[in-house]
């Protein structure tokens, strides 16, 4: 049960790490990120704080796998 929790925390990591930045990108490419002056808008902000967090579960889940695979807190 170990090996497969682990395997899907890393799992959920490399998705996490793989497809979000590419997200981003196409975000911040699309015209409804900034408003005609160049600020950001809502649509760019709220997209950036998704994002933000799913990178941060992404390094959650890579510290608990390791953490996990290394036998501490078992």
């Amino acid at each position: 049960m170990l090996v497969l929790l682990i395997t899907l925390l890393i799992l959920n990591a490399l998705f996490n790490l793989l497809v979000w930045p590419t997200f981003f990108r196409r975000v911040a490419r699309d015209a409804r990120a900034r408003d005609p002056q160049g600020r950001p808008t809502r649509f760019l902000i709220v997209h950036a704080v998704l994002i933000g967090v799913a990178l941060l579960l992404a390094v959650v889940s890579s510290v608990t796998a390791i953490l996990a695979a290394v036998g501490v807190g078992v």
